[in-house]
């Protein structure tokens, strides 16, 4: 399948295999030399590249129903459909993989150990970034109870500890810090005038589904056709 031409197509299949690509095909390709290879058009879609995908697969179909031995490794199609890796596979290529330029490195076998980023970078990358899930623009905007993700997720207690250890004592990014006057003096007046909480809404959250409490003065929890009490009973039930 390709949106090139045909003659394009096998120079690429044929620059795969001179790099050693390990694939049936490939390996087919190595053992036959290009000069023995001939390539047939089978059909011409001039319409979707889904179109083009869909035929791969029903070529693919009809050449095995005829008992022709493919050297295709999945059903065809724009993904890898039909592909199921054993674990010698999965393990061959963990294998591959380890210590090939671009994979992960952790520690000093990082080339980046050590080293830290410019303030002039970070300040770009905080710009370029800044407001994308602001608002309309956050994926779970306007999304509460069952209609959020994360509802009925309920952390179990060896989560609880795992976290808290992770961030006690010097382990915390905050520990051995107090902010400077400075920063205490920006934040106040940031924060001048604005009511805490900031709405009704995260008012209820806070102090009322978070708590499993219900309160007959809240528009919300009248509001809500389950009450926050039964949104806990429905979290920790298993």
């Amino acid at each position: 399948m390709t949106q090139y031409s045909v003659r394009r197509r096998l120079r690429r299949h044929l620059s795969n295999a001179r790099q050693g690509r390990k694939t049936p095909f490939y390996d087919w390709l190595r053992r036959e030399g290009a000069e023995n290879v001939e390539v047939d058009l089978l059909e011409t879609i001039t319409t979707t590249r889904e179109d083009l995908g869909m035929a791969e697969v029903r070529w693919i179909s009809e050449r095995r129903a005829a008992g022709d031995r493919l050297l295709n490794l999945t059903d065809g199609g724009l993904g890898p459909t039909g592909a199921v890796w054993t674990d010698e596979q999965r393990e061959a290529a963990r294998q591959r993989s380890t210590g090939r330029p671009g994979t992960s490195r952790f520690g000093a076998a990082n080339t980046f150990f050590g080293k830290s980023h410019t303030a002039e970078q970070r300040e770009a990358w905080s710009l370029s970034r800044r407001g994308m899930n602001l608002g309309a623009k956050n994926p779970n905007f306007g999304r509460f109870g069952p209609d959020h993700p994360s509802y009925g997720h309920v952390m179990t207690p060896e989560q609880r500890q795992a976290l808290s250890e992770a961030r006690r004592g010097e382990r915390n990014p905050n520990y051995g810090k107090t902010p400077s006057a400075e920063a205490r003096a920006r934040v106040s007046a940031a924060l001048r005038g604005r009511p805490m909480p900031s709405s009704r809404r995260n008012a209820h959250t806070r102090h009322h589904t978070n708590k499993g409490k219900v309160s007959e003065t809240c528009q919300y929890c009248q509001e809500s056709a389950a009450s926050p009490a039964d949104w806990r009973e429905e979290r920790e039930a298993p």
